[in-house]
């Protein structure tokens, strides 16, 4: 990890160079917030077409019946911020053993799995958003441990807005 004094852009000797200077250097967060929305909505869209289109009878997830308020909070506030501090715990411990960009993989493929365990179209949607929000933590947490979880956590809580929105109106 970088001095905290001087953090750094990262990833430029890897594959994930592709990825845009906001989401590898903890500069500004007003801008790799939505830059990492942008990225993890695009990415998980294309995805989910990708999956309907290939296997168009996967099991989507199963939401609970509950109020829009309820929904709205449990989508968008608190499992951003329970998975992102989960997330970020996780990858402090695999940073100690292997490198950042494995560590990011590592990370995007266990939340793909586990978020498969609810419905497997879900999981092969969602590692690429845990993909862009583990990058995100480990950039920014050479800032500090909750900077890495705030700005994971705030890109997080965007990428579930509209399917919060989805549901609700799916319900309704």
């Amino acid at each position: 990890m970088a001095s905290a004094q001087q953090p750094v852009r990262l990833f430029d000797d890897s594959f994930l160079r592709f990825l845009p200077a906001p989401l590898r250097e903890p500069r500004r967060a007003w801008l790799a917030i939505p830059t990492g929305w942008a990225l993890s909505m695009l990415g998980s869209l294309l995805l989910a077409i990708a999956v309907e289109w290939l296997v168009p009878n996967l099991a989507s997830p199963d939401v609970p019946p509950m109020s829009p308020g309820l929904l709205i909070f449990m989508f968008v506030v608190f499992a951003p911020l329970v998975e992102s501090i989960l997330m970020g715990a996780i990858l402090v411990l695999l940073l100690r053993w292997m490198p950042p960009v494995t560590a990011i993989l590592v990370s995007a493929l266990a939340w793909g799995v586990f978020h498969s365990l609810q419905a497997s179209a879900w999981g092969l949607a969602i590692w690429w958003p845990f993909l862009i929000f583990s990058t995100l933590f480990v950039v920014w947490r050479q800032r500090g441990f909750w900077m890495g979880v705030g700005v994971a956590t705030a890109t997080h809580m965007l990428q579930n807005v509209g399917p919060a929105i989805a549901l609700i109106y799916r319900t309704a």
